[in-house]
C-alpha cells in the first residue's frame, strides 16, 4: 500500500531534450479529504457515495490503494486499485508508444537552374531514397543575379523531378517562388 501524493510525467524526446507535454497527478489514501465520494471497485462495480475515511477503511481491508481519478465531479470519484501495479503498466504502455513512433523529417534537396544531368540524378537518387525512407522531401532551386528573368527555368526543372519521383512520391505543394527560392514539397506514397 502506497502513501503519499504520486505523479507521472509524459516526456516528449526531441533533438533539442525531453520536454514535459503533461503531468497526471493523482491523490492517494490521507490525501484524500473530501467529505464525501463515489467508490468504485477493483473490478469497476460501483460501491456508491461515502465518506473517504470509509472508502479509506475499506481499501485498506481489501489491501489496496484509494486513488482519486476525478477530482472534478461531485463528488469527486475514487478508485480501489494496486497503485504500484497500475503506475507499471502505464510506463509500460508509455514506452510502447515511444518505440513505436515516427518521426518525419523534412529532407531538403537544393539545385541551380544551371544544373547538369549528372548532377540532376544523383539529387534524384537521393531524394527517392528519402522518400522510400518515410520522410518529406523540399526541393529548391536558388536563383543568384540574372537568373532571377528567367524563373521558367526552375519550374520546369522542379516539374521534372516531380515526374521522376512519382512512383514514390506525391506532391504536397506545387512549386511556389519565395524571394530568390522556388520551392516544392513531396511526401512518400501511402502503402509503400
Amino acid at each position: 500500500m502506497l502513501c503519499g501524493c504520486s505523479f507521472a510525467s509524459v516526456f516528449l524526446f526531441s533533438e533539442g531534450g525531453a520536454s514535459v507535454i503533461s503531468n497526471v497527478v493523482h491523490q492517494l489514501n490521507e490525501e484524500i479529504r473530501d467529505k464525501e465520494i463515489r467508490l468504485i471497485g477493483e473490478t469497476g462495480e460501483q460501491l456508491g457515495i461515502m465518506s473517504s475515511a470509509d472508502a479509506l477503511h475499506i481499501a485498506d481491508e481489501r489491501g489496496l490503494d484509494l486513488v482519486k481519478i476525478s477530482p472534478q465531479a461531485t463528488p469527486p470519484v475514487c478508485k480501489l486499485m494496486n497503485y504500484g501495479k497500475y503506475r507499471f503498466e502505464q510506463s509500460k504502455r508509455e514506452k510502447e508508444a515511444r518505440k513505436n513512433q515516427h518521426v518525419v523529417e523534412i529532407k531538403e534537396i537544393r539545385m541551380s537552374p544551371g544544373i547538369d544531368v549528372g548532377d540532376f540524378n544523383t539529387k534524384l537518387k537521393n531524394a527517392q531514397k528519402f522518400l522510400t525512407e518515410g520522410n518529406r522531401v523540399k526541393v529548391s532551386v536558388r536563383f543568384r543575379g540574372r537568373e532571377m528573368a528567367h524563373t521558367e527555368i526552375g519550374r520546369e526543372l522542379l516539374k521534372k523531378f516531380a515526374e521522376q519521383c512519382a512512383e514514390v512520391a506525391t506532391m504536397d505543394k506545387a512549386a511556389k517562388l519565395e524571394g530568390r527560392n522556388m520551392s516544392m514539397f513531396l511526401s512518400p506514397k501511402t502503402g509503400k
